[in-house]
């Protein structure tokens, strides 16, 4: 796997619209702003790539141009840094133009950069890792660098500094508070601080013993699902998808799974339990959970499910040895942390903790 080099303060960071064209409205200008001034804050230069602010309409239509923008981010010497712009939902349609492009596929192979987001941009983790790039579950600009706080949230900024000052080991801890979702997304909102609780859970393990060390690989369950084979999607949607992973199947295989540690999280569409449920038993079926040593948890948005997903995962994984670890942050909760793909990482259930063994950043 390729270890893209740590930011540095007067890097150019790129801004692509992988999946959602809505940074190119002009009713979230208030948020672009914000993101810009935030990132300068950190010492990053924003570049946005061609078709990234071309709105909901155009990114919708034109798979190709989301792909050329990640393209060119990879071939730009000047960008040391590609941030997604938010999720959506059809980032998948971004494959054909991306792993059927030799070129691209050199780019990524011989110019390796940090790349950061969650949700839909899950796919995109799961496509750059097949071609060998070390990548970040973790913030993206409209969500993360482009929060109403006064500043960002505190986890979050400093999560992000991993980027730039990667350690190991690194222990992770749970934030000490969690955020409800924002209902008011409008120019008021702004400076305006959100509704946050005190974390009284913690880490929570929910089954096994010990400790396990493996490798991290995950992200959105309905991403990774889909992929897997679960038809969320509309049919017409799920049909091409199945075509295109017969071409490109750039999806593991269940045994390449062995011994890596698995983190899912839910999304904003907040699952149903039955949904949740028959997503793990795609999973299940796939064979994935007959190979992994351990599974963590990302804490549900608004803790909406929290206790109902828990009983489910026992249902689904009842068969199974390896632990599981609930309520950690990362993915549609806030704050956010930052899951480096490809990290060595130990799991240990009797001390609740996550430690990162290995770096996948050059210093």
């Amino acid at each position: 796997m390729k270890k893209p080099e740590a930011l540095k303060r007067g890097d150019k960071v790129a801004i692509v619209s992988l999946s959602s064209g809505i940074l190119g409205e002009k009713f979230v200008s208030h948020e672009l702003e914000l993101g810009v001034k935030r990132l300068k804050e950190l010492g990053l230069i924003p570049v946005f790539m061609e078709n990234s602010l071309k709105g909901l309409k155009f990114i919708d239509e034109h798979p190709e141009a989301r792909a050329a923008d990640l393209k060119q981010a990879f071939a730009d010497p000047e960008i040391k840094g590609i941030i997604s712009a938010i999720g959506g939902i059809d980032s998948y349609r971004l494959i054909p133009y991306l792993a059927g492009d030799a070129e691209f596929v050199k780019l990524v192979k011989e110019n390796p950069k940090i790349f950061t987001g969650y949700s839909d941009t899950t796919t995109m983790h799961i496509l750059l890792n097949h071609l060998g790039l070390n990548t970040f579950y973790g913030p993206a600009f409209i969500t993360d660098f482009a929060e109403f706080e006064p500043e960002m949230l505190p986890y979050t900024k400093n999560a992000i500094n991993y980027l730039f000052e990667p350690t190991s080991p690194l222990k992770i801890l749970s934030s000490e508070i969690w955020y409800d979702e924002r209902t008011d997304f409008s120019p008021n909102a702004v400076g305006t601080k959100r509704v946050f609780h005190k974390e009284t859970r913690g880490y929570d393990v929910l089954k096994g013993k010990g400790k396990v060390i493996g490798e991290l690989f995950g992200g959105c369950i309905e991403s990774i699902s889909r992929l897997a084979g679960f038809k969320s999607l509309p049919e017409n949607c799920h049909k091409n998808l199945s075509e295109i992973l017969k071409s490109y199947p750039i999806f593991p295989e269940a045994d390449w799974f062995k011994n890596k540690i698995l983190f899912l999280e839910t999304s904003n569409e907040k699952a149903s339990p039955e949904q949740f449920k028959a997503m793990l038993l795609c999973l299940k079926t796939y064979g994935i959970f007959e190979n992994i040593s351990g599974l963590i948890l990302g804490k549900p948005m608004d803790e909406t499910f929290y206790e109902e997903y828990k009983v489910a995962l026992k249902e689904v994984l009842a068969e199974y040895n390896f632990p599981v670890m609930c309520n950690l942050n990362f993915g549609h909760s806030f704050p956010r942390m930052v899951l480096p793909y490809g990290a060595m990482a130990e799991l240990d259930a009797e001390n609740k903790s996550l430690t990162l063994l290995s770096l996948t950043i050059k210093k």
